[in-house]
């Protein structure tokens, strides 16, 4: 179901909320009360000409957003609210899902304009629990610049474009993955035959323990990589830092979990029952056993990949705590 931007954003910003000095005088000083929908406004530029954002089109904005006592909520300008890298907000305009909603502030503006909107805590919860950082009978203060508006014929147009990019890119990706890994097959040297799902398993310590089998837990040090190098995981703490990877928030041991729970990727499962307790490998992984063509964060779609593994035990107990790996990448 989709929401609303300004709600979107303040459930973003409900961990980072940064306290300025509280204003003691009224808070709406300057500001003119639009009886149709109850909003209080005051712009500090605003055009006489020009167009109007319509339901539908792409509006670019700059936005802070602040509680009546200054605390900031949103600020377009900062990474800590913003990770895209922009400076700005960028989105559809939706209708409307209450009077004095920021996107009816946004139909107001020309592009050019920057105005402050108090839009009631009361209103856009009206049948929704307030968040702890917010206090029923407050308003809140959206500082908007418009910077830009991109027609919906032309952004619908923009984006059906994208997407059969997207998907030009997807099928050469597959049609190239089988050629991409034979030449890195050829490159290094691997003669191994692929098992009938398409892994190869290449040993290169033999172990002396047993064999897993499903059910039973394992324990594994791993690191994961592209076939161009890229290392994107690892249970390595020096591989990790050496590969820009590392992350505090990761305790780094070898990790525990159930066979055949789909805890990780087809690739470990099978792989994993090759090998014996004791025994490293390398397991190079086609992209049907791995992420396919969904790809997965720095993993592309259509990416077959190599995992240096060292299977160092197998065991019946219940699993331990730990970081959870989903499709051989930790979730901390």
């Amino acid at each position: 179901m989709k929401i609303s931007f300004s709600k979107a954003m303040l459930t973003i910003a409900a961990g980072v909320v940064v306290t300025f000095s509280a204003c003691k005088n009224s808070p709406y000083p300057g500001y003119d009360l639009d009886e149709s929908n109850g909003m209080y406004s005051k712009f500090y530029t605003q055009n006489k000409t020009g167009v109007k954002p319509v339901e539908g089109d792409v509006v670019r904005i700059s936005l802070v957003v602040k509680t009546a006592t200054d605390s900031v909520l949103t600020d377009s300008k900062d990474p800590k609210f913003n990770r895209s890298g922009s400076t700005y907000f960028e989105f559809p305009l939706m209708k409307p899902e209450f009077k004095g909603s920021l996107e009816e502030a946004l139909t107001k503006m020309f592009v050019g304009d920057s105005a402050s909107f108090l839009i009631s805590v009361d209103s856009m919860y009206k049948s929704k629990e307030v968040p702890p950082f917010l206090k029923k009978g407050t308003v809140l203060k959206f500082e908007v610049g418009l910077q830009k508006i991109t027609p919906k014929a032309e952004a619908d147009a923009i984006r059906n474009k994208k997407m059969e990019e997207q998907k030009a890119m997807m099928e050469m990706r597959k049609n190239e993955e089988p050629k991409i890994l034979a030449k890195y097959l050829a490159d290094n040297k691997i003669n191994a035959k692929a098992t009938a799902t398409g892994l190869y398993y290449i040993e290169t310590k033999k172990g002396n323990g047993k064999k897993p089998k499903v059910g039973e837990l394992v324990t594994v040090n791993y690191t994961g990589r592209l076939l161009d190098g890229t290392i994107f995981d690892t249970s390595d703490e020096k591989v990790a830092k050496a590969s820009n990877l590392f992350d505090e928030r990761n305790p780094y041991k070898p990790y525990q979990f159930p066979l055949g729970q789909n805890k990780v990727i087809p690739g470990w499962e099978e792989g994993l029952m090759l090998m014996s307790v004791g025994s490293k490998g390398q397991l190079i992984v086609p992209s049907s056993l791995a992420y396919g063509a969904q790809g997965g964060g720095p993993i592309p779609p259509f990416s077959p990949l190599v995992f240096d593994v060292e299977l160092m035990d197998v065991s019946t107990a219940p699993p331990v705590s730990g970081p959870k790996v989903i499709q051989g990448q930790k979730v901390n």
